[in-house]
C-alpha cells in the first residue's frame, strides 16, 4: 500500500492509497480517482510533506512545541479561572441556573457528572493535565 497526496485541478487537496505507483496512474488514467469535495477527476500527485527535503539541519520534534503549548495552556487557565476541584459539576450547575456568578471555573467531575451537565446542556471541555514534573524545565 501505497499513500499518495493529491490534488484536483479545482485545488483541492487529499489523500490517495493505493496498492502500488502504477496502480495510481492506472486508475488516474481511467477517471477513477475523484476530488471527494467536488467530484473534479482531473486529479494529479503533489509533493508529499514526507518528501519535501528542507535544508534544515534536523525536523524540530513535535514533543517539545506541544510541551511548550501545554506549559502555556496550564498558566492561561491557572489565571485566568477559579479551582472549584471536585465541585466542579455543583459549581457549574449554580452558575447555569443563576445561583452563583457567572466566571470561569476549573476542576474535576466524574463520568456521571458530566452526563448530567450535558443533559442540563452545559458546555464544558476537558484537557488532560499533565504530571507536574512533566511541566517543570
Amino acid at each position: 500500500m501505497i499513500i499518495f497526496d493529491l490534488q484536483c485541478s479545482k485545488g483541492h487537496k487529499f489523500e490517495g492509497w493505493f496498492e502500488d505507483g502504477q496502480s495510481f496512474e492506472t486508475q488516474n488514467e481511467q477517471s477513477l480517482i475523484t476530488c471527494p469535495l467536488c467530484n473534479d477527476t482531473a486529479i494529479f500527485r503533489i509533493p508529499s510533506t514526507f518528501a519535501i527535503k528542507s535544508s534544515s539541519s534536523g525536523v524540530p520534534l513535535p514533543g517539545a512545541e506541544n510541551s511548550d503549548l501545554g506549559k502555556k495552556l496550564m498558566e492561561f487557565v491557572d489565571k485566568n479561572f477559579d479551582d472549584v476541584g471536585c465541585d466542579f459539576a455543583k459549581e457549574a450547575l449554580k452558575i447555569h441556573y443563576g445561583v452563583s456568578e457567572p466566571r470561569n471555573i476549573k476542576g474535576s467531575s466524574t463520568d456521571e457528572e458530566e452526563k448530567t451537565l450535558r443533559e442540563e446542556g452545559i458546555k464544558f471541555f476537558k484537557i488532560p493535565v499533565p504530571k507536574q514534573s512533566d511541566t517543570d524545565a
